[in-house]
Protein backbone atom coordinates (compact mmCIF):
# COMPACT_ATOMS: atom_id res chain seq x y z
CA UNK A 1 0.00 0.00 0.00
CA UNK A 2 1.20 3.69 -0.29
CA UNK A 3 2.13 5.83 2.58
CA UNK A 4 1.75 9.57 1.66
CA UNK A 5 3.58 12.09 4.62
CA UNK A 6 3.17 15.56 3.85
CA UNK A 7 6.51 16.62 5.02
CA UNK A 8 7.97 20.16 5.38
CA UNK A 9 11.98 20.64 5.71
CA UNK A 10 14.01 23.76 6.18
CA UNK A 11 17.17 24.59 5.89
CA UNK A 12 18.90 26.08 8.87
CA UNK A 13 22.56 25.70 7.64
CA UNK A 14 24.38 28.70 6.22
CA UNK A 15 25.09 27.93 2.99
CA UNK A 16 22.80 26.19 0.53
CA UNK A 17 22.61 22.60 0.45
CA UNK A 18 21.25 19.67 -2.73
CA UNK A 19 18.51 17.90 -1.36
CA UNK A 20 16.79 14.77 -3.04
CA UNK A 21 13.76 13.00 -2.31
CA UNK A 22 15.93 9.67 -1.27
CA UNK A 23 17.45 11.68 1.23
CA UNK A 24 14.80 10.12 3.25
CA UNK A 25 13.50 6.81 4.38
CA UNK A 26 10.49 5.12 6.11
CA UNK A 27 11.51 2.40 8.10
CA UNK A 28 8.70 -0.17 10.48
CA UNK A 29 8.94 -2.94 12.52
CA UNK A 30 11.57 -3.46 14.88
CA UNK A 31 13.26 -5.43 12.73
CA UNK A 32 14.29 -2.15 10.81
CA UNK A 33 12.93 -2.97 7.71
CA UNK A 34 12.70 0.04 5.57
CA UNK A 35 12.47 1.95 1.96
CA UNK A 36 12.94 5.05 -0.04
CA UNK A 37 10.55 7.41 -1.58
CA UNK A 38 8.80 5.78 -4.85
CA UNK A 39 10.78 7.91 -7.25
CA UNK A 40 13.65 5.84 -6.99
CA UNK A 41 11.95 3.03 -8.61
CA UNK A 42 8.82 5.09 -10.52
CA UNK A 43 7.57 8.15 -11.85
CA UNK A 44 6.35 10.95 -9.39
CA UNK A 45 2.38 10.00 -8.75
CA UNK A 46 1.58 13.48 -7.93
CA UNK A 47 2.50 16.72 -8.67
CA UNK A 48 2.19 17.72 -4.98
CA UNK A 49 5.34 15.92 -4.22
CA UNK A 50 8.98 16.92 -3.36
CA UNK A 51 11.29 16.94 -6.62
CA UNK A 52 13.54 14.41 -6.70
CA UNK A 53 16.66 16.78 -6.80
CA UNK A 54 16.44 20.17 -5.26
CA UNK A 55 18.75 23.10 -4.09
CA UNK A 56 17.41 24.30 -0.82
CA UNK A 57 18.52 28.12 -0.20
CA UNK A 58 19.71 29.60 3.11
CA UNK A 59 16.91 29.63 5.42
CA UNK A 60 14.36 28.67 2.81
CA UNK A 61 11.16 26.23 3.67
CA UNK A 62 9.45 23.62 1.03
CA UNK A 63 6.75 21.49 1.88
CA UNK A 64 5.74 18.42 -0.60
CA UNK A 65 4.60 14.79 -0.33
CA UNK A 66 7.11 12.03 -0.38
CA UNK A 67 5.06 8.52 -1.17
CA UNK A 68 6.47 5.42 -0.12
CA UNK A 69 5.06 1.87 -0.65
CA UNK A 70 4.95 0.00 2.80
CA UNK A 71 3.25 -3.46 3.77
CA UNK A 72 -0.44 -3.43 4.14
CA UNK A 73 -0.27 -4.61 7.66
CA UNK A 74 1.85 -1.86 8.65
CA UNK A 75 0.63 1.18 10.89
CA UNK A 76 3.33 2.37 12.85
CA UNK A 77 6.38 4.18 11.09
CA UNK A 78 9.79 6.82 10.99
CA UNK A 79 10.77 8.99 8.35
CA UNK A 80 14.58 9.73 8.74
CA UNK A 81 16.61 11.76 7.30
CA UNK A 82 20.73 11.67 7.37
CA UNK A 83 23.03 14.22 7.10
CA UNK A 84 25.71 14.16 4.91
CA UNK A 85 28.50 16.84 4.78
CA UNK A 86 30.99 16.79 1.40
CA UNK A 87 34.19 15.78 2.79
CA UNK A 88 38.29 16.57 1.51
CA UNK A 89 39.03 13.86 2.64
CA UNK A 90 36.02 11.03 1.62
CA UNK A 91 34.80 10.63 -1.66
CA UNK A 92 31.64 9.63 0.22
CA UNK A 93 31.46 12.37 2.66
CA UNK A 94 31.13 12.79 6.28
CA UNK A 95 27.83 11.99 8.29
CA UNK A 96 26.16 14.21 10.37
CA UNK A 97 23.32 13.50 12.19
CA UNK A 98 20.19 11.74 11.80
CA UNK A 99 16.91 12.80 12.65
CA UNK A 100 13.43 10.12 13.30
CA UNK A 101 9.46 11.85 13.37
CA UNK A 102 7.60 9.17 14.73
CA UNK A 103 3.80 8.60 13.76
CA UNK A 104 0.88 6.10 13.44
CA UNK A 105 -0.75 6.20 9.52
CA UNK A 106 -4.27 6.88 9.40
CA UNK A 107 -5.77 5.16 6.38
CA UNK A 108 -7.79 7.18 3.94
CA UNK A 109 -9.18 6.29 0.55
CA UNK A 110 -8.50 9.34 -1.37
CA UNK A 111 -6.34 9.09 -4.50
CA UNK A 112 -3.15 11.51 -4.03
Amino acid sequence: TLLVADVTVKNTSTESIPMYDTDFQVQWNVDGEYDVPITYYTDAVSDQQLPTEYELAVDEERTGLLVFEVPVDQKDFSISYLELFESDTSEEGEEGDVFFVYFTAEEESEAV
